[in-house]
């Protein structure tokens, strides 16, 4: 696989918003939804380098994206998306173990994701453990499985 995994710029900012936003709809939730979802999973230039985010990038494609927030000793991954067509193509497990190893280069004991229902599988086989339930910040009365992934040298 010839993906480069580097760190983003603030000029992919909004195209990381639109890849978010297109890789939720990947699971089959409707336009509204996605609307409500919007400012959740918008990016800003400016935080682009706060937000530590990461692309995966093919050929100048990026591919999918992660952000690693916070400060040691525990972490969020905040977000993370695959473009829909790269989805199995093995992007998000290697966005998933840069993200974990650039977190414990950093001094992170564990990472927490508040995922997507339909993410828990993947973050499962990544090694996380569900911990609980926490309410989205998007969808009044849904609730996400909160999940960690301790980082271990």
């Amino acid at each position: 696989m010839d993906v480069v995994v580097r760190p983003a710029r603030a000029a992919e900012a909004g195209m990381l918003s639109e890849l978010a936003l297109r890789s939720k709809g990947h699971w089959g939730y409707g336009a509204d939804f996605l609307e409500a979802c919007r400012d959740e999973l918008t990016v800003a230039p400016h935080e682009v380098a706060r937000r530590r985010a990461m692309v995966a990038d093919r050929d100048g494609r990026v591919l999918g994206f992660t952000t690693l927030e916070g400060e040691p000793p525990s972490g969020v991954l905040g977000m993370m998306f695959v473009e829909p067509d790269a989805i199995g193509q093995g992007i998000g497990r290697l966005l998933f173990e840069r993200t974990v190893a650039a977190g414990r280069d950093l001094g992170f004991t564990r990472l927490t994701i508040d995922a997507d229902p339909n993410a828990e599988p993947f973050y499962r086989a990544m090694g996380a453990v569900r911990v609980g339930s926490v309410p989205s910040g998007s969808i009044a009365g849904r609730v996400l499985p909160q999940m960690v992934v301790p980082l271990t040298r």
